[in-house]
């Protein structure tokens, strides 16, 4: 017993010699033998600048003045790190065993500046002699004692982040940073704070084994992090690569103020696209920056998604590839919020909506979605069963309609939104079996024409409003219907009656085409069946004034009251409350011509026969009457002439 008290004491009285000599030390030569190891550490000069003083009590300690680290040799922008101070506690007791336990540690007012450069080299990337060696294997045990931590502070931070290949510079102020280590293969728990532009951001978790997580394995994680704008938590494991795989839960009632925080712009999207989010998805991130969501199931300001998606984080903008499923999706918000023509905010009673439409959502990302859904509402346009592709290219959304079943009928073709220089909106859509009435009701709020449809419109147009982009298209189509109704007339009493109050129209078939030019639709060529009668059309619909000029003429067939009586129909002024009346001037122009016509030819008539009688003239087989008349007269003349030489 008395070799281990002899023992014991021998190693008490060792230590307390190593530690009286440390404290004997000058504060500078601590100081610069504490820069040398950190920049063996990091690869970069670290300096320590100021007074350096060693405290007993209550904590073993050091304390400096400033401390910097420096930058990449490629930055400009002065040291990564710069602090106003740096103060560590140490436990004595630790040091029986040749160990440093770290108790406190203390960073104020540090400025930490993170770069990437344009061709995509990292500040942060740090190499040191030892930094490589913990690399290569299990690091020392006096290293990993070394770093564990009952308690570290960062307080009053600032983060600048710069990318210099997009210019973006990202600002976090009033970095907090708490973190709790007691042993190098225990759990840590972290919690920081910041602010940007104003608005907080908080990140608290575990890391399950902070230790093994440093040395490059996969360890668990749970992490919540929470902005004024929401909450995301994340529940998994994680890898220091970085690698993330585990349950993430969204509860974001403002995305807009979310992204913001994060740094992401001051985007706001359009409602029913995320305005508020709130769901769950299996995600993975694997150290290429890869990000994996499967299990998808979101709801999105009412509209409920489920699906998968892989997005691409490692270039400038994300790129996404996706598939979604959807029930009854309400995207009204996407017309500006006009709502089948509505007014809109400053729009006038029976105009388009003049609310700026906020296009910037398709500068978020790049990639392609595949869409199903039971029904869509559009605002203007209400969508059945839609299958579509949407292929999304800095900030030029194109949506393949591969089959949409809309009023009864299918629509194809191609829709286009682009946004690179100013809003404008284009497509090539077909549609077959379309029901008119329906349909143009909420586009046009027409509600006089009904029937079965096939139709063809190629158009574009320009501006920041619903009411702008109606005033600005252009394009052409074709329009072909079969049985249908016109209500407001009757067409066949107008004819027989002149009565033109009421009643309704029904037709056989109808078929016209037209052509668009700064927002106004002309035809020239309506062409309808609808016996006794025919009828023809021509004239212009204002698409973006939302008025109508047109002259419909239907004429009642020869064989009934009338032979060809042809009596116009003008239909003029505003869409919701047209002018149906009977044009009488053009009436009586077109009879009369009629029969002005008639008497022509009955004249013609009459005198070709007073000249075939008294002239005695019969026409051969494909000769004129003035023709033959010329014939008999040389024919006459030339034997007057032999008769003056008999």
């Amino acid at each position: 017993m008395r070799w281990v008290f002899r023992l014991i004491g021998a190693v008490v009285a060792i230590a307390a010699i190593a530690v009286g000599a440390l404290f004997f030390l000058p504060g500078e030569r601590i100081a610069r033998i504490a820069a040398d190891r950190l920049s063996e550490a990091t690869g970069r000069a670290v300096t320590l600048e100021g007074e350096t003083s060693i405290s007993l009590y209550p904590v073993l300690g050091i304390a400096t003045g400033a401390v910097e680290i420096a930058n990449a040799d490629w930055s400009e922008a002065g040291p990564m790190l710069r602090a106003e101070s740096l103060r560590v506690g140490v436990t004595p007791g630790a040091l029986l065993g040749g160990e440093i336990r770290i108790t406190d540690l203390e960073v104020v007012g540090p400025v930490v500046r993170l770069e990437r450069a344009a061709d995509g080299r990292v500040n942060w990337d740090l190499a040191g002699g030892d930094a490589q060696a913990a690399g290569s294997g299990d690091a020392p045990a006096t290293q990993r004692a070394a770093l564990s931590l009952d308690r570290a502070r960062l307080r009053g931070g600032r983060l600048v982040h710069t990318d210099h290949g997009t210019g973006a510079v990202t600002e976090f102020d009033d970095l907090d940073i708490r973190l709790r280590w007691p042993g190098y293969d225990g759990p840590a728990d972290f919690e920081a704070a910041a602010k940007r532009g104003g608005a907080p951001i908080s990140v608290t978790g575990t890391l399950d084994a902070a230790g093994r997580f440093l040395d490059g394995e996969v360890t668990a994680l749970a992490l919540t992090l929470e902005t004024e704008g929401g909450r995301a938590t994340l529940d998994g494991r994680a890898g220091i690569q970085p690698q993330l795989q585990g349950l993430l839960e969204l509860e974001i009632p403002r995305t807009g103020a979310f992204l913001a925080a994060l740094g992401m712009g001051a985007v706001e999207l359009p409602r029913g696209l995320g305005q508020s989010i709130d769901g769950t998805a299996e995600m993975t991130l694997t150290e290429d920056m890869a990000l994996s969501l499967r299990g998808l199931a979101l709801d999105l300001d009412g509209n409920r998604i489920e699906g998968a998606a892989d997005i691409d984080l490692a270039g400038d903008v994300p790129r996404i590839s996706a598939e979604i499923d959807g029930g009854a999706l309400d995207l009204s918000a996407l017309a500006g919020g006009s709502g089948g023509g509505t007014a809109g905010a400053g729009g006038g009673a029976g105009g388009w909506s003049t609310a700026p439409i906020d296009a910037s959502a398709l500068s978020l990302a790049n990639g392609e979605l595949a869409l199903r859904a039971d029904s869509v509402d559009l605002g203007t346009l209400r969508l059945d069963r839609t299958r579509t592709r949407v292929t999304l290219d800095r900030s030029r959304a194109v949506f393949e309609l591969s089959e949409v079943r809309a009023y009864g009928g299918l629509l194809t073709g191609e829709f286009v939104v682009n946004n690179r220089s100013g809003l404008s909106v284009g497509g090539d859509l077909r549609a077959q079996g379309i029901d008119l009435e329906p349909v143009l009701a909420d586009t046009a709020g027409i509600d006089r024409l009904s029937g079965s449809a096939d139709a063809r419109v190629d158009f574009l147009g320009v501006g920041g409003s619903i009411d702008a982009i109606m005033k600005s298209l252009s394009g052409e189509g074709r329009i072909e219907t079969g049985r249908g109704v016109i209500s407001g007339i009757d067409l066949d009493r107008l004819m027989r009656r002149g009565d033109a109050s009421g009643g309704t129209t029904i037709f056989e078939a109808m078929t016209a085409s037209f052509a668009i030019a700064d927002g106004t639709l002309r035809n020239d060529d309506l062409a309808m069946r609808l016996p006794p009668l025919r009828a023809e059309g021509e004239g212009r619909v204002g698409l973006g004034a939302r008025d109508i000029d047109y002259l419909f003429t239907p004429v009642l067939l020869e064989g009934e009251t009338s032979d060809g009586l042809a009596i116009p129909v003008r239909i003029r002024g505003p869409w919701a409350n047209p002018k149906i009346r009977p044009d009488m001037e053009k009436a009586i122009d077109l009879n009369l011509d009629a029969e002005r016509d008639a008497l022509e030819q009955e004249a013609e008539d009459r005198l070709e026969r007073e000249i075939r009688e008294r002239f005695d003239i019969t026409p051969e087989e494909g000769q004129s009457l003035e023709d033959a008349a010329r014939d008999k007269l040389e024919d006459r003349a030339r034997r007057e002439l032999r008769k003056l030489f008999e």
